[in-house]
């Protein structure tokens, strides 16, 4: 096996300023001067698609700029296997990686770029202690209460509240942002991200992610039930929350994708009333009887069999009446007067799932 030098373009991983530049110069060809942008022409080329203003909407804190860039810096880091310490080397399909976090997602862009369906991550909460990441751009405290002013350069105080303030976002903040555009990049054209944090940044995390996904592009923002704690000072918050972003609703749109798996049995009845409609056109009325015989012919065991209540044809295709009773059959109660006789209708009970009118 031959030796990897500094030098070897294995060693490195991709060049994410390089690549965007080539795709760039690929679109706007005219707006390149000998190998340079030439802004005013991509002006130009954009039309009122760019922003001059100085004061605009969005997440602004010291040390974005410089977060923006360290998520374009290559990594010189290399990822070497241990067979040793593995199970299954030979034939296991999985694979967990250790190490610093940001070296290891910009090593990952050679390989899983554009690739992966779903990622889950669950960052610190920063929860207020004094939170130090390895970063090359990290301020020290006295550095960085001066840039942001709230202190001179005699280190009296120009602002109160610094401890419990905008340090500890921004730190955070620096933190997080180059992770999130890398893991956007690995993120397949119909990807999922899902983010676990709590009420400390989930105002900061969800302007990132819109700035870094595109808010066009969120989903939800889940909250999910924890445990209660009896030592709270003031109120005992029992849930955090789940981000969810996707990297392309258009995308998704476009695809017809559904989040959720249909009930067993009904893509069997689809097919038969799309056989029906074959043979019968227009004609509901046989169509719906021929659904009803098809149910008819189904053992018991059958998936489809526990959906005969969808045994009904319009035009738009198969639905089934119901109640108009309360889901669950609790709730408030209330007569439904004949429009004619304006006595109270009777009505069945609901059956054993969620009623609904009409599909």
């Amino acid at each position: 096996m031959q030796k990897l030098t500094a030098d070897d373009p294995e060693t490195r991983s991709p060049d994410p300023v390089e690549e965007n530049i080539e795709r760039l110069k690929a679109l706007f060809p005219e707006a390149f001067t000998e190998g340079k942008v030439h802004f005013e022409v991509l002006k130009q080329l954009l039309g009122g698609a760019v922003e001059e203003r100085e004061e605009k909407y969005g997440l602004n804190w010291h040390g974005k700029r410089r977060a923006r860039q360290l998520a374009l810096t290559p990594s010189t880091g290399t990822l070497r296997p241990c067979p040793d310490d593995s199970v299954d080397w030979d034939t296991t399909r999985n694979l967990m990686i250790e190490g610093d976090n940001l070296e290891v997602l910009k090593l990952l862009q050679k390989s899983y770029a554009g690739k992966v369906k779903l990622i889950y991550i669950d960052p610190p909460y920063n929860t207020g202690k004094d939170l130090v990441y390895p970063d090359n751009f990290q301020d020290n405290i006295r550095n960085y209460l001066e840039l942001t002013g709230q202190v001179d350069g005699a280190g009296r105080k120009l602002s109160s509240n610094t401890e419990a303030s905008g340090r500890f976002h921004t730190d955070w903040l620096n933190m997080m942002y180059p992770r999130l555009k890398l893991a956007r990049n690995l993120l397949r054209e119909d990807g999922v991200i899902l983010i676990s944090i709590d009420d400390n940044e989930i105002d900061n995390l969800r302007l990132s992610c819109d700035e870094i996904f595109g808010e066009e592009n969120f989903v939800a923002q889940l909250i999910w039930e924890k445990g209660r704690k009896n030592d709270a000072k003031l109120i005992s918050v029992g849930h955090d929350y789940i981000l969810i972003y996707v990297k392309s609703r258009a995308h998704l749109t476009e695809k017809r994708v559904r989040w959720r798996e249909a009930k067993p049995g009904a893509a069997e009845i689809q097919e038969e009333y799309l056989r029906l409609k074959a043979i019968h056109g227009s004609a509901t009325d046989l169509i719906q009887k021929g659904l009803r015989d098809f149910y008819a012919r189904l053992p018991k065991t059958h998936p489809s069999k526990k959906l005969t209540r969808y045994s009904n044809v319009d035009e738009r295709g198969v639905w089934r009446d119901d109640n108009m009773s309360w889901p669950g059959g609790g709730g408030p109660t209330y007569n439904v007067l004949h429009p004619t006789t304006n006595e109270p209708c009777k009505y069945p009970k609901a059956a054993g799932d969620t009623p609904h009118t009409r599909r």
